[in-house]
């Protein structure tokens, strides 16, 4: 067998037990988990992020990436072993003693919303101490930031348990990079366990996000596009001001709406990977269902979060309940 193939197939055989494997998790997770422990939880989660998102709306896009890249990180299948993915390893601190993904490229100076997470944490302690897992948390308050800012509710299968562990090299190397392109999307969140469909909707989510400079400029002078160019230029100059912002969905920033996929169509995709989506290959037709149809997309998303969210979680005696979020237990 030819080396491409039998790397495709690899890849293949991986993906199909990444699935197998997920949908186990799956199982072990239950929309009840904490009726009986703590019945308070969903709400004061909910409201806590309610409060945390209305305070700053950017804050919604903010939870939302924090549960992305918490899921995304070691959820894969690497010589058919599978390790963790929404463990709440993205919330483990640096010590003297350990190095975790909050300093790795994709993540350094850009995640935020840790001290939200830690407000929750404090309260739903406050209710119900060593209960309600940090991973449990960030998936909830992820649904919640959503569905304040107009996204579809759901629900969400609970009764994950927190790493004791991060890996920096890992976060380096598994989160998606704004300079992927379309087959290399595809393929990445394939390793996951995620379809094509999950990708594109999932990265709806940058309807409500803001993207930092040093990710766009490529785009911005290299590329044919469509971008408001005088206004992201004296945002982006050709140099410094690596970390000032701006909107990926300028029209409707802070509103989970379909706004995302109508400027993707415009060629106004701020990111070259968000760009990618509509670019003449397999997504087009999705983006345009996308862009015709807000419901559908709301929808889709909200299936991408369960399924995403499920993907090699920690149950029954793994990991632990920590005690903060930051932090492994004493």
């Amino acid at each position: 067998m030819a080396a491409a193939a039998f790397f495709a197939s690899v890849v293949s055989v991986r993906a199909v037990l990444l699935l197998c494997v997920a949908a186990a998790a799956s199982a072990q997770l239950s929309a009840t988990f904490y009726d009986a422990s703590c019945p308070r939880a969903l709400a004061t989660i909910r409201s806590a992020v309610t409060a945390a998102v209305r305070r700053d709306p950017r804050m919604g896009a903010s939870l939302l990436r924090l549960f992305f890249h918490d899921c995304f990180v070691q959820a894969s299948l690497r010589f058919f072993l599978l390790s963790v993915g929404c463990d709440g390893s993205v919330l483990l601190a640096d010590t003297a003693n350990f190095t975790g993904e909050q300093g790795s490229f994709p993540n350094k100076g850009s995640l935020r919303g840790f001290d939200v997470v830690d407000s929750i944490k404090a309260q739903v302690e406050a209710v119900c101490p060593r209960t309600v897992s940090c991973a449990d948390i960030l998936a909830v308050a992820a649904r919640d930031a959503a569905v304040t800012l107009g996204g579809s509710p759901y629900t969400v299968l609970l009764g994950r348990r927190d790493s004791t562990t991060a890996s920096l090299s890992l976060a380096n190397s598994d989160l998606p990079s704004t300079t992927a392109n379309l087959s290399d999307l595809i393929t990445g969140f394939a390793r996951k366990g995620l379809s094509t469909t999950d990708m594109v909707a999932l990265s709806g989510a940058h309807t409500i996000g803001q993207a930092q400079c040093t990710n766009f400029r490529s785009r911005l002078y290299g590329e044919s596009n469509n971008l408001n160019a005088a206004a992201l230029r004296a945002t982006c100059p050709q140099s410094g001001g690596d970390g000032n912002l701006a909107p990926m969905d300028p029209a409707t920033p802070t509103a989970f709406d379909k706004a995302f996929f109508t400027g993707l169509i415009q060629q106004r995709g701020l990111l070259h990977s968000d760009q990618q989506l509509f670019s003449g290959g397999a997504t087009d037709a999705l983006v345009r269902a996308y862009a015709s149809n807000g419901g559908t997309f709301r929808t889709d998303f909200a299936a991408a979060m369960v399924r995403m969210g499920s993907i090699g979680v920690l149950t029954g005696n793994q990991g632990q309940v920590r005690v903060a979020c930051s932090r492994v237990n004493s």
